[in-house]
């Protein structure tokens, strides 16, 4: 799933030959769901979730971000793909079937409007250690739907360089894994890697360098099959492949590209990962001839996803780009743990950067007057949190100033507690700065809000907590 627009010209003949094989195909019974398989012999396990828990719940809001609208903030429209529906996070469009899987489903209202959904990790520190491969693997039953009623479905699962949260703007360079793509109820499944620039460049966007092939066995819309990505940096040169029912289908080589694209692509902090069912956009439309959804369309075909996990070839410690994932409580995100500051549900007119701050991972930047960030779920407990840290920096000129705050459910709500920010001696020049709070507990929305005189930025955040003193 591209984060711009792409045609797949090179793979249209293949497309129409898996068009008319489709009809043939004897549909089989669904698998049941299964936990995600033991850790492999000689590798460890990196994340994982099976997707357990009661019919008609969300899915984990400490592991998933789940995306709304028709964009991110900032971001191109359509999510820069040219899709129609309209992202929510309302169960109807995604939630957990109560039988192990995730249901991300489409439905298409009274009035044509088509809603579905879209969710990423919040982790976004997916990347092989030197010497170590990186296992992704994800196991999915494609909407069961085919023919002229599935026309416009563009299911997958997918990876994105981090440096791509809060920026918006620059892919390709910063890398994307497209470990399963499906669209038009096709029995195929598409692999893809994007890099470089766009349009053409190294890897011919905006197509990308892809292959597909017909699922094993049983079509890809009739049963869930195993969808894995690895990233090789023990072979030299390096390698990402990807397969299908552990039956390896594409392969790209870091010979295969110039040395600064590669870098760019896997030099930073690392991936987040994504699962979505988009309906229409540049890729259906291009391979059905015409734009899509269609009146013939129909809703309701869910993307069923029994489990996600990482895992890594080697044992002992796997290293991380990113700080220890943020700890949750029952009823959301622990307050007093250290939050940090790129794991927002929602932000506006900020960046994401990599940080040279201890502990390393990514901090949020390029903050001016006006901006803000949200977090969702943030449990204070029984006892009254009376304080706030934040870990700040500021290459502000002199006179540039602003105040950080804190706000509660709204954006616009009175701040509990804020403190005031000047330089502090450049952009990754970090200092702790407290502030009182009225006491809060249960559980809020939070809001960090930025006011400023001037329109320059004027602070960059890395984490942030509460505590009772």
């Amino acid at each position: 799933m591209t984060t711009q627009i792409r045609h797949r010209r090179r793979l249209l003949a293949v497309a129409v030959v898996l068009v008319a094989l489709t009809g043939l195909l004897v549909k089989v019974a669904v698998s049941a769901s299964a936990s995600v398989p033991p850790t492999p012999s000689g590798w460890s396990l990196v994340w994982s979730d099976d997707f357990n828990g009661s019919a008609g719940t969300p899915p984990s809001s400490a592991e998933w971000i789940t995306d709304t609208g028709h964009g991110y903030p900032g971001g191109p429209g359509n999510w820069g793909t040219g899709e129609v529906q309209n992202y929510t996070s309302s169960t109807s469009n995604v939630s957990l079937d109560g039988s192990g899987n995730l249901r991300i489903t489409p439905l298409r209202s009274g009035s044509g409007e088509w809603t579905s959904a879209r969710v990423e990790t919040r982790r976004a520190d997916f990347k092989p250690a030197a010497g170590r491969v990186l296992r992704i693997e994800g196991r999915i039953q494609m909407p069961d739907v085919t023919g002229q009623a599935a026309l416009g479905y563009w299911p997958a699962f997918w990876a994105l360089g981090a440096p791509y949260r809060g920026n918006y703007w620059n892919w390709p360079g910063i890398g994307e894994f497209d470990i399963m793509e499906n669209v038009n109820g096709i029995n195929s499944v598409w692999g893809v890697l994007h890099c470089g620039v766009n349009p053409g460049g190294p890897c011919n966007e905006t197509t990308g360098l892809g292959a597909s092939r017909a699922c094993p066995g049983s079509a890809c819309q009739s049963a869930f099959h195993t969808y894995r990505f690895e990233w090789d940096r023990a072979a030299t040169p390096n390698q990402l492949r990807w397969y299908v029912d552990g039956q390896q289908f594409h392969s790209v080589s870091q010979g295969q590209l110039d040395a600064a694209t590669w870098d760019a692509m896997t030099g930073h902090g690392g991936y987040f990962l994504l699962l979505n069912l988009a309906m229409g956009g540049a890729f259906p439309n291009a391979l059905a001839g015409t734009g899509t959804p269609t009146a013939a369309t129909v809703p309701g075909h869910p993307l069923l996803v029994d489990y996600v996990a990482v895992w890594q070839s080697g044992t002992g410690p796997t290293p991380t780009a990113t700080p220890t994932v943020t700890p949750t409580v029952p009823g959301g995100v622990d307050a007093r743990s250290t939050i940090q500051a790129e794991r927002y549900q929602a932000q506006s007119g900020t960046i994401v950067e990599t940080t040279t701050d201890t502990g390393g991972g990514q901090n949020v930047g390029a903050i001016a007057n006006g901006d803000w960030l949200r977090y969702d779920g943030v449990n204070f407990g029984s006892e009254p949190a009376r304080q706030f840290k934040a870990r700040v920096a500021s290459g502000a000129a002199a006179g540039v100033s602003g105040l950080v705050q804190v706000r509660l459910d709204s954006p616009s709500a009175a701040p509990i507690g804020d403190f005031a920010l000047a330089g502090t001696g450049g952009w990754q020049s970090w200092r702790t700065v407290p502030a009182n709070i009225s006491g809060v507990t249960g559980t809020h929305t939070v809001y960090l809000t930025f006011s400023s005189g001037q329109p320059a930025d004027f602070v960059n955040v890395n984490w942030f907590t509460f505590s009772t003193t």
